[in-house]
C-alpha cells in the first residue's frame, strides 16, 4: 500500500464521534489490520476526538496518516484546557488518556501544536 493521509473535519460535538469512529474502523481494514486492531483503532479515534472535544476547538480536523498494517490518527486541539472547577470535565480528559494509553501503541499530546496524535501498528501487543 502506498502511504495516503484522509483528512476529516467535524463540529466538536459528542454528536459527531460516531462518524469518526466509522471513519477510522473503515481506514484501519484498508491498511490490512486485525479484527483486533481496528476495534483498538475504532475505540482509540473514538476517545481521541472525546478528548480533543474537551479542550474546546470550533471543529476538529482529523488526519488519518496511512500505510501498510498501521495508522496514525491526529486531532486538532482547542486552545482551552480544563478548568480547574471542572471535576466532571478532568475525569473526562483522566479517563480518555487512560483509554489511549490501553488501545493505541502510542499517543502524544503537542500542547504547542494543539494536536493529539495517535498510533497503531497490526500485530505490536498494548502494555
Amino acid at each position: 500500500m502506498q502511504e495516503s493521509k484522509v483528512d476529516l473535519s467535524v463540529p466538536a460535538e459528542p454528536a459527531y464521534a460516531r462518524s469518526v469512529r466509522m471513519m477510522a474502523a473503515n481506514l484501519a481494514v484498508v491498511c490490512g489490520m486485525s479484527v483486533d486492531d481496528v476495534e483498538d483503532v475504532r475505540m482509540a479515534a473514538e476517545e481521541g476526538f472525546v478528548y480533543a472535544c474537551g479542550t474546546r476547538p470550533v471543529a476538529c480536523d482529523v488526519t488519518f496518516s496511512l500505510a501498510d498494517g498501521s495508522m496514525d490518527v491526529s486531532f486538532s486541539l482547542g486552545t482551552s484546557g480544563v478548568d480547574a472547577d471542572d471535576v466532571e470535565g478532568r475525569e473526562a480528559v483522566h479517563y480518555a488518556e487512560l483509554l489511549l494509553s490501553a488501545v493505541c501503541d502510542d499517543y502524544e499530546i503537542d500542547d504547542a501544536a494543539h494536536v493529539l496524535t495517535l498510533s497503531k501498528c497490526t500485530g505490536v501487543a498494548n502494555d
